[in-house]
């Protein structure tokens, strides 16, 4: 009976991972105009470290900075970005070629307020965007980095076409 146990609970959390993954990457872009949606995310995220799959701690890590926007001392706007993208960089670091990690990185990067000085990887980011986009085997990603760039400033109406 153990023999089972453990394939059967290892499907089940590969089961979970994949679902809680196909949830968060909908609600991600809805999650910068929404407090509310921010923290469901979070709550979903909360568990998520260096273990997990690594988009899921680059999902953790967005989050973590859209806490910031909607955080009401500087204290804790500070505290909520630095980590947020502390998460992001160290999963970049682990997935460097990961198209969704980078498209998480400059949604990040394009929404972040100047000042703050984290935009260095925006034409980086956007350059692996369009020279991999093709290449995405998933419907569900090709669809929300599709609606990103579409929205986005950084893209010209030319790289938009594309997509």
């Amino acid at each position: 009976m153990m023999k089972y146990f453990f394939p059967i609970l290892l499907f089940v959390s590969i089961l979970s991972n994949a679902q809680d993954l196909k949830e968060i990457r909908s609600q991600y872009p809805s999650a910068v105009k929404s407090a509310e949606i921010t923290a469901k995310l979070e709550e979903k995220l909360t568990d998520v470290n260096s273990s997990n799959k690594v988009v899921l701690l680059a999902y953790k890590g967005a989050v973590s900075t859209l806490k910031a926007k909607f955080a009401k001392t500087k204290k804790e706007k500070k505290e909520y970005f630095k980590e947020g993208t502390s998460w992001i960089e160290s999963a970049i670091r682990a997935e460097p070629s990961s198209i969704e990690i980078r498209y998480i990185r400059m949604s990040v990067q394009e929404n972040s307020p100047k000042f703050l000085g984290y935009h260095k990887n925006l034409e980086e980011d956007k350059a692996f965007v369009l020279k991999n986009y093709s290449s995405i085997s998933s419907t569900e990603l090709k669809n929300v980095i599709k609606d990103f760039v579409l929205k986005s400033e950084n893209f010209s109406e030319t790289e938009k076409a594309g997509f």
